[in-house]
């Protein structure tokens, strides 16, 4: 990967005139070592003590026997994995990345099992968003592996760059949105595919609308990841479906997630089960 598109996280690391630059050239940065090996334990206990959350699961992306299940809420709460959507060090960096105040879109646990994980298809995530009443791309994702991202076990893949192409049309990809194939091929050829292999705790910060995709989990090793989403508080969506309007992003320090107690109550989180639809083109 670009040595230019690659920052390490300290805690006096800042999102300079330069770190700005790569993001706007790029449409990504990545950011090793975001969550320590105590804050991703924390994490972990959190998704995996109890039920709490798991519970919430439901089948994202089906294809033939493959298959990646997911949880999505819409508000962070106050448990261990709200104080990552909510530190400085996350949605801080995103507010900085995108030029103004920022709030919580929502965010989603993706599950890769070994062996079993279907793939994700080349999309831009504003070719759902804009389909939410979202008038303008100002917005983006923060990535985080819960475990070793390798080519293997279906590591993100992003065509560097693409994000300056614009929105593309999208259509019916195995229940998923796809980007437009022929202009993909265009696009393919311009910018460079990049396998983003990370280490768990790692963070790629991405545009909504970098082209990204990721493959099917061949490997014998699960591949979890953590992403939260954030929308500029000045792109109010028109529609509070199914993702929430602006609603004020209350940030708390980095240490909130070590000092964090609380795993079990989910209170306001608004988890989207399997009544979820997402809005899909006819065609």
């Amino acid at each position: 990967m670009s040595q230019s598109s690659k920052f390490f996280f300290s805690e006096t690391f800042e999102v300079n005139e330069d770190v700005k630059r790569v993001f706007d050239e790029n449409g990504f940065i990545l950011l090793r070592g975001v969550l320590d090996k105590e804050e991703l334990s924390k994490v972990e206990h959190t998704l995996t003590g109890s039920d709490a959350i798991t519970k919430h699961i439901y089948l994202d992306t089906h294809d033939g026997d493959r298959r990646t299940d997911k949880i999505m809420w819409s508000f962070p709460g106050s448990d261990v994995t709200g104080m990552v959507a909510r530190c400085e060090k996350i949605a801080g960096t995103m507010e900085k990345l995108l030029g103004g105040e920022v709030y919580h879109y929502h965010t989603k646990l993706m599950m890769k099992d070994a062996g079993t994980g279907a793939r994700s298809v080349w999309h831009q995530d504003y070719g759902y968003w804009y389909l939410y009443g979202n008038l303008f791309p100002d917005m983006g994702t923060v990535f985080i592996p819960l475990d070793p991202c390798r080519r293997d076990n279906s590591c993100l893949q992003v065509l560097r760059g693409s994000h300056k192409c614009g929105r593309l049309d999208h259509h019916r990809v195995i229940g998923q949105m796809g980007c437009d194939e022929d202009r993909m091929l265009q696009i393919q050829e311009q910018c460079p595919l990049e396998y983003i292999e990370m280490e768990a705790g790692d963070a790629i910060f991405f545009h909504c609308n970098l082209i990204h995709s990721s493959s099917d989990n061949t490997s014998d090793k699960r591949r979890w990841a953590f992403l939260t989403a954030y929308n500029r508080a000045s792109n109010n969506p028109a529609q509070d479906d199914p993702h929430p309007q602006y609603t004020p992003l209350h940030k708390v320090p980095n240490s909130a997630i070590k000092s964090c107690s609380n795993y079990t109550d989910m209170n306001g989180k608004r988890f989207m089960g399997p009544a979820y639809k997402t809005i899909l083109p006819k065609s």
